[in-house]
């Protein structure tokens, strides 16, 4: 009764535009797109979106899930944008992270009020709604292992600044650079740490309790403080805000689709924290599936049908590789479709620029080296940053994910095309321009077939570095075979990396295999039969 009467308070102090599920006046969209749930990419973000999706698909609704959408900033860029229709957000990182307001010490030790300010500036400025809370609250929690914390007499924040030129810490990127993160650790309690390492979520609590670090950063409901026994650090100074955990949905949403956000308002006030500790254990620690675990609590809290029940979902406990694999055969068929469709397009694009590019800096050599330099330089910037840098001019998905791996694929097919074309035979070009070929014809008729396997050599290297690449396009919502990588990682789940991974390794060696039928197949005869006894000399005697 205590949870129903505090959602419909917190509901109460929402603005009132914000409290009917459609905006009046504005007639209602067919309902027959699908609501897009995403998560950010660690554990309890993926288990919420994944509640929300099942609780969507209860009432009827149809659901696609971009999950694992890297920082905050590219999941609440994809929501702005409307790339997606929600995703699980806690309300320290709205105000902090998002909003970057600083409140008073007295509204900060009052998470209804944090609750009413961020809902409410939200709504304002970025058109964007928070569902009523879950239920819990999902703070940071610095921890140690007992033995540092015995050995530097750590209790509180306070201690660990006071240790910190003694301690290595292993930090989420996220955490690092954030104003609620380190960025204000430093500021209010003067931490710094005597190196810093950037860790990845699934890998940090390892790094932890093999030693490689001394202090990790993690959340109060995480699985995994209890399995490795740690020590949470008391935040004397009160520095981190509430974070209760949210829907936070689109206004689109609510004037399209209304009764996704009835359907979602339905979790809200039933998730304690001791709740959300033991299903993010299940996920985390026992390996349980994410739908499994999804499913059954749904079923318990009397959400979907089922009835209430504690019981083990059949199927939950962790089966084999090969028995992993064919389950998700028809998801993973899926994924490696889409992953292809992005490594056709973006290297598609690539050969139409970059060929007829490399022919340009053919004629004009004096430009080529500088050209090609440039070019050179894309290849020196990392993937995920490549990617980022395209989230403010394109937004998330698609889009900019096939123009980051254009980008890629240019260097070497425009490096090829050059190289094959001015390294041309001297003899055969000085011998059809002895009989009268304009340039052109030249250019047609014995540059290019002379340059084609030195293109095409070209073309493949593009190729297997845009299978590679197209993998961290899940980072922004693209899809393809990086969903299950990561979300992996995020789960220290190795069977559903390699349920990525092997794939994409076996697309690239297809895709460079048919690469290179077609590279014989454009050859010059005289240099075929040369690259047919290549082959037969690595693959053995070919048929007759």
């Amino acid at each position: 009764m205590m949870r129903v009467t505090r959602v419909l308070v917190l509901m109460s102090l929402m603005p009132a535009a914000y409290v009917s599920a459609q905006s009046p006046g504005v007639p209602p969209a067919p309902q027959n797109r699908p609501v897009i749930v995403a998560s950010k990419p660690f554990g309890e973000s993926y288990l919420l979106c994944e509640m929300f999706a099942q609780l969507l698909e209860s009432r009827g609704l149809r659901v696609e899930r971009r999950p694992g959408l890297g920082a905050t900033e590219i999941a609440f860029g994809a929501l702005r944008r409307g790339a997606i229709d929600a995703y699980p957000e806690y309300t320290g990182t709205g105000l902090i992270a998002i909003l970057h307001d600083s409140l008073s010490d007295s509204v900060l030790a009052d998470p209804r009020a944090v609750f009413a300010h961020v809902a409410r500036r939200f709504a304002d400025e970025y058109r964007v709604r928070w569902l009523p809370p879950l239920g819990f609250q999902n703070t940071y929690a610095i921890a140690v292992t007992r033995a540092t914390a015995s050995k530097y007499r750590l209790r509180t924040l306070s201690d660990l600044a006071r240790e910190g030129p003694y301690l290595t810490a292993g930090f989420t990127a996220d955490f690092i650079g954030r104003s609620d993160g380190l960025v204000g650790l430093s500021r209010v309690y003067g931490l710094h740490p005597r190196a810093v390492r950037p860790l990845a979520p699934a890998v940090k609590y390892q790094a932890l309790a093999s030693g490689a670090v001394d202090v990790i950063d993690g959340y109060s409901t995480d699985g995994l403080l209890a399995r490795y026994d740690l020590v949470t650090l008391v935040d004397d100074r009160h520095f981190f805000p509430p974070y209760e955990a949210a829907a936070l949905v689109t206004e689109k949403l609510g004037m399209e689709i209304p009764a996704a956000i009835d359907a979602l308002t339905l979790l809200s006030g039933r998730l304690d924290e001791s709740t959300m500790r033991q299903l993010n254990r299940r996920v985390e620690v026992d390996g349980e599936d994410i739908t499994v675990v999804a499913a059954s609590e749904l079923r318990a809290l009397g959400l979907v049908g089922g009835g209430r029940t504690t019981a083990k979902v059949e199927g939950s406990t962790r089966p084999g590789f090969i028995r992993y694999l064919w389950d998700r055969r028809t998801n993973l068929a899926e994924l490696t479709l889409r992953h292809l469709l992005l490594v056709g397009l973006a290297l598609l694009a690539a050969v139409l620029v970059a060929v007829p590019f490399g022919l340009f800096l053919e004629r004009t050599r004096h430009l080529a080296e500088p050209a090609i330099g440039a070019l050179g330089v894309l290849q020196t910037i990392p993937s995920i940053a490549l990617l980022a840098f395209m989230i403010p001019l394109l937004g998330v998905g698609v889009t900019p994910a096939l123009v980051a791996l254009w980008l890629y694929a240019l260097y070497p097919i425009g490096r090829g095309t050059y190289t094959g074309v001015r390294d041309a035979d001297p003899d055969a070009v000085s011998a059809a321009e002895a009989l009268g070929t304009t340039p052109v014809q030249r250019l047609l008729w014995v540059r290019l077939p002379l340059a084609a396997p030195v293109i095409m050599a070209g073309i493949r290297t593009a190729a297997v570095i845009t299978v590679g690449a197209a993998t961290l396009a899940a980072f922004i919502g693209a899809g393809g075979l990086g969903e299950p990588i990561v979300a992996g990682l995020a789960l220290a789940d190795t069977r559903m990396i390699l349920s990525g991974a092997l794939p994409a390794a076996a697309l690239a060696l297809l895709v460079d295999g048919v690469l290179a039928l077609v590279e014989r197949l454009v050859a010059p005869a005289h240099r075929r039969e040369g690259i047919w006894r290549k082959h037969d000399l690595q693959a053995g005697p070919r048929p007759a």
